[in-house]
């Protein structure tokens, strides 16, 4: 690690940089206001000219790619002033539903540069006729991406600008001539394509900042991969350049992204012919997860039957140094997965994970990930609430039925809440910039927001499944095998939080069968409901024209549902965090990670293009360098058996417990959640004793 990248690190650490701050929105605000157009998608165009051309350029000590919000205090003036704006623009209110979650086309932007897509743009217009009242809203469409574009173009060139300025006065030779090569960068990317591996970071650096979002970097080792070769064959970039650039890159992307949220790229996979891509700077890329040592960005390494052994070695031996990252996809089967949804091979094999886990294809795709979240557990507590519920549910088959109409209501009303979102959107919002980089929407001429993109899935996440399942096994053995307890009774006991019935929670928890310990009653019913989730979601369309396709994974929701939920039948107490993904609930696979995932992998993971997170954690003590082959076994294990997606954690239960008592010496402390990292003393309390409480497995 060199000097310059732990000074960048620490400082990325230490000031939790967001990808928007108030000079951003005060001076969009302020466009909106200073343009009042009447139709919305070219205002908002204006208004991102407007914000982009007068930002304040900011550029750190030892930076080498630049590019982030200005997070200046605004003056007592423009306070007033963005305050009476915040209370003016309406539209605020009515920006419901999600953006960004994918990843936009960055190799066009390298290829053309935004010089070359304006006049793709005008020749787009030159093909309609403004007397026609049927092109008239393309028109304002494409002026606005023009708009956008141009304000892109005006961002670039004060940096530029103001990386000349810093050279003149900078006292230090070496990094004076760093300065005018940012200058000279800068003052011809993203304007005009990319002309070396430096000048594509950049662009690409600049396009992400300005597009402000959840928006993931994609496959880097893929559109980079030819401005790295003609570097390295002309010998102007070592490898060990490109591994310095790359990692700035990454601490830039990092100063992005607002805490507790998530961004990343993926590296490896096969491409439109099956091939697979792993490349040099695939490896570079993995390696770049020890220099940056951050939550983000989230890296992810797809993993196929033709993956290089050694790529799967240096991802384990990345997770074997406690660094969170990559998370370990499975290509075959999530392009399988796609292909099943229709999406063309060739779109399938360039995908995202657009967050955590959730899939889409690449430069395509107007997703909404996780919308809504259900609470899987807390049905069943409303199930067995239910008037004469002894009455109503006298097997555990009617139980079972019952839970699923319950489920189905509950799934609909959610479609109903997200459809609803989606059309309100589709009136109040646009997103010119963002769409010049999304197919199809310049050859349709149509915003992304209006349904420009060609895939415009809505996916629901289910939470809670292990503790579902494990809750189903203790009714049946307690209501209708052991006839021990009623339903009515059993929901008081859950009411009253286990009070007076400790000996009846320790025996639920220990006695009966739980999933994650390749037991076939639990696993089995995972099964039942992950089939009854797929039939129910696939009865529903959105306004965009897109498909409902559901998820198993959890983000942060697990903990913020666990604590609103009351105890339940599977030993569960009130407030604890459910399971965290779709694999065994906290502490509960006692038969160790093997065992997790032949319980994990007896359903068809492929259609769950939502996305599927199995979380693992191993102990650091027992994590060496021997031990990385039998790592390397559990992942083929996974792969093979038809495994989404399995994240490890590599840290000691006693250093977690000890980053509770001195948080400022576990500073760097990065843990995995629910599909997404973290350090692990920013996060709340009882997030921090979820992670202790999962199971921490030898190898």
């Amino acid at each position: 690690m060199s000097e310059r990248t732990e000074r960048l690190r620490v400082h990325a650490r230490d000031v939790n940089g967001a990808y928007t701050s108030d000079e951003r929105v005060y001076l969009f605000l302020q466009g909106m206001e200073k343009n009042p157009v009447q139709n919305e998608i070219y205002r908002r165009g204006l208004a991102k000219r407007w914000q982009l051309s007068r930002e304040t350029p900011v550029i750190d000590a030892d930076e080498l790619i630049v590019g982030k919000p200005c997070q200046r205090k605004l003056t007592g003036a423009e306070q007033a002033e963005f305050d009476r704006l915040l209370k003016a623009e309406k539209m605020m209110a009515r920006r419901s539903g999600q953006e960004s979650h994918m990843a936009v086309d960055y190799e066009k932007l390298l290829r053309l540069g935004t010089t070359g897509i304006r006049a793709e743009i005008e020749g787009y217009k030159a093909k309609l006729d403004d007397a026609n009242p049927a092109d008239q809203e393309k028109l304002f469409f494409y002026d606005a991406c023009l708009e956008s574009l141009l304000g892109l173009e005006a961002y670039s060139w004060h940096y530029s600008c103001l990386a000349s300025a810093l050279a003149d006065t900078e006292k230090d030779p070496v990094r004076a001539a760093e300065l005018k090569k940012i200058a000279e960068i800068t003052a011809k990317v993203p304007k005009y394509p990319a002309g070396s591996f430096y000048e594509a970071c950049q662009s690409i650096s600049f396009l992400t900042a300005a597009m402000e979002g959840q928006y993931q970097l994609g496959r880097p080792d893929r559109y980079l991969w030819p401005y790295y070769q003609a570097d390295r064959d002309a010998g102007i970039l070592t490898r060990d350049e490109a591994l310095e650039l790359c990692t700035c890159l990454g601490i830039m992307y990092s100063e992005h992204c607002n805490k507790g949220l998530a961004e990343g790229f993926m590296v490896c996979g096969r491409d439109e012919n099956g091939k697979d891509v792993t490349n040099e700077l695939s490896y570079i890329f993995i390696e770049t997860i020890a220099l940056v040592r951050l939550s983000y960005p989230g890296v992810g390494v797809c993993i196929n039957s033709d993956t290089p052994e050694d790529i799967i070695e240096l991802s384990c031996r990345m997770l074997g140094k406690g660094y969170s990252h990559p998370a370990i996809f499975n290509d075959d089967l999530i392009i399988k997965g796609l292909v099943g949804y229709g999406v063309p091979y060739e779109h399938a094999c360039t995908y995202i994970h657009c967050t955590c886990v959730e899939i889409t294809p690449i430069k395509r795709s107007a997703c909404w990930v996780a919308s809504p979240y259900h609470n899987l557990t807390n049905y069943l507590l409303e199930l067995m609430a239910e008037p004469n519920a002894d009455e109503k549910y006298p097997t555990f088959e009617a139980l079972l039925a019952g839970y699923h109409e319950l489920l189905a209501s509950h799934i609909r009303r959610g479609v109903v809440d997200q459809n609803r979102a989606m059309t309100n959107r589709m009136h109040s919002y646009a997103n010119p910039l963002v769409s010049c980089f999304v197919d199809d929407c310049l050859a349709e001429g149509r915003d992304i927001e209006q349904g420009g993109a060609a895939y415009n899935w809505i996916m629901p996440s289910f939470v809670g499944m292990a503790n579902l399942v494990d809750s189903l096994v203790a009714l049946e053995e307690l209501v209708y095998k052991g006839q021990e307890y009623s339903l009515s009774a059993l929901r008081q006991i859950m009411r009253d939080n286990y009070a007076g019935n400790e000996a009846l929670r320790r025996r639920i928890d220990q006695s009966f069968e739980k999933y994650g310990n390749d037991c076939e009653r639990p696993d089995g019913l995972v099964s039942v409901i992950n089939g009854f989730i797929l039939e129910e979601v696939a009865k529903y369309e959105n306004p965009r024209g897109g498909r409902f396709i559901p998820s198993l994974f959890c983000w942060v929701m697990h903990e913020r549902f666990g604590r609103a939920t009351e105890a339940t039948p599977d030993g569960r107490p009130a407030g604890f965090p459910l399971g965290d993904g779709s694999g065994p609930a906290q502490g509960r696979d006692r038969t160790g990670p093997t065992s997790a995932i032949m319980s994990t992998t007896k359903w068809d993971h492929s259609p769950f293009i939502g996305g599927i997170a199995l979380n693992l954690r191993f102990s650091a003590t027992m994590f060496e360098e021997s031990l990385i082959p039998k790592m390397c076994a559990l992942v083929h294990t996974y792969i093979d058996r038809g495994g989404f997606e399995m994240q490890v954690n590599v840290v000691d239960r006693e250093a977690m417990k000890q980053a509770q008592i001195c948080p400022e010496q576990y500073r760097d402390l990065v843990v995995r959640i629910g599909g997404y990292s973290d350090f692990f003393t920013r996060l709340d309390v009882n997030m921090q004793n979820e992670l202790i409480q999962r199971s921490e497995h030898t190898l």
